[in-house]
């Protein structure tokens, strides 16, 4: 029957697949990427990548859009949301407080 495994872990139930499509395979190696750089986020990353898969097939099939399109416009969507998050999502080790740096410590700790 094969081995029995139980987990939360997106990283852990991606690597135990066997993946051949090519969009798939995309999708397992991001979250790989994702695991071995940030340690977490692997299923919001394959759950956002899917999704603008699924919206770049739908404007393709739908939207009689060419591919490069969809993609220029995936490229310029980036450069507009880029800029905030780096400005609003990113702080700096030295600015800090110890109750913060406590809280990252638990929260790394019990997941």
């Amino acid at each position: 029957i094969g081995d029995v495994l139980i987990t939360n872990d997106g990283a852990t139930i991606l690597k135990q697949l066997e993946v051949e499509h090519p969009a798939a395979r995309v999708l397992v190696d991001l979250a790989q990427l994702q695991d071995s750089e940030v340690g977490d986020g692997t299923t919001s990353v394959v759950i956002v990548a899917a999704e603008l898969l699924k919206r770049g097939n739908d404007l393709m099939r739908n939207g009689n859009l060419h591919l490069a399109t969809i993609i220029s416009g995936f490229r310029s969507a980036l450069k507009v949301a880029v800029p905030p998050l780096k400005k609003n999502m990113v702080t700096l080790v030295n600015e800090l407080s110890d109750e913060d740096l406590v809280n990252a410590g638990k929260t790394s700790m019990s997941s």
